[in-house]
């Protein structure tokens, strides 16, 4: 049976709704009452934030299933989320609650698999499109392949990575809700049509972002890859920490512009 089961899904009302769900997590004191940050950067490797305190100091403000930082040097309200799940799932419903509170733009950064046997482990990789191999894009807009990230967030962090002595790639990444059957046959198939990599949330976060009209974009750093029709784990972290320090403040900065 083809997705959604019905038909008229997409012109239904939602019973809970991401306000629901915010004023409740307000009132029980999770996050703070107030103006809601400008932006958001999704931080999903852990500790990063943490690393970078020095150059990009914060002061924990709540916890939203991971801890919630505002930045303290910017110009715009800033915040970071960091500590929480993977997957699509947990990107919309983080995403949907902070747009609900009043953000406009929110970048993620994450490690990723590459498909192509010319990336390297620590390369950068800007999304510019998503392949949406999940079930939570689904749920916001009718079946297609692609999911665009914004374009304009797209270039601003490419132009922010390449300042920081960095060659990002750009292109698209194969977005899936399973790890263990990412199977031979696709990635043979993503890898002839040029697909970089393959990682487990973009898609539901363009999905989001283009259902609620605000801007997204997604950053990666190569850590394992599947080029070969087999597995190859990150020889070593160093080189992949550093990029992840690299994107980490070229996302700041992207979301501090005007």
């Amino acid at each position: 049976m083809p997705f959604p089961n019905v038909p008229e899904k997409y012109k239904g009302k939602s019973i809970l709704t991401p306000q629901h769900l915010l004023a409740y997590h307000q009132k029980i004191g999770l996050l703070p009452k107030g103006d809601a940050p400008d932006c958001v950067l999704l931080c999903l490797q852990r500790s990063l934030p943490e690393r970078m305190d020095r150059r990009h100091p914060y002061k924990n403000v709540g916890r939203l299933i991971g801890d919630l930082y505002l930045l303290k040097k910017t110009r715009k309200k800033i915040c970071v989320l960091t500590n929480f799940g993977l997957g699509s799932p947990q990107i919309a419903g983080l995403a949907e609650e902070f747009i609900a509170w009043g953000t406009k733009k929110i970048i993620s950064i994450s490690m990723t698999g590459a498909l192509q046997p010319n990336l390297k482990p620590g390369d950068v990789v800007i999304c510019n499109q998503a392949i949406r191999d999940e079930g939570t894009s689904h749920h916001y807009l009718p079946p297609a392949k692609y999911i665009l990230a914004d374009p304009q967030l797209v270039a601003s962090l490419l132009n922010a990575v390449k300042s920081k002595g960095l060659f990002p790639w750009i292109g698209t990444s194969w977005t899936t809700d399973a790890t263990f059957r990412e199977t031979d046959l696709e990635v043979a198939q993503y890898q002839a049509e040029g697909v970089l990599t393959v990682e487990m949330e973009s898609a539901a976060l363009f999905a989001v972002a283009a259902f609620r009209n605000i801007q997204a974009a997604s950053a990666f750093v190569v850590g394992d890859k599947l080029a070969n029709a087999d597995w190859q784990a990150p020889p070593d972290m160093e080189i992949i920490d550093r990029s992840f320090e690299a994107i980490y403040a070229a996302s700041i900065e992207v979301l501090d512009n005007p």
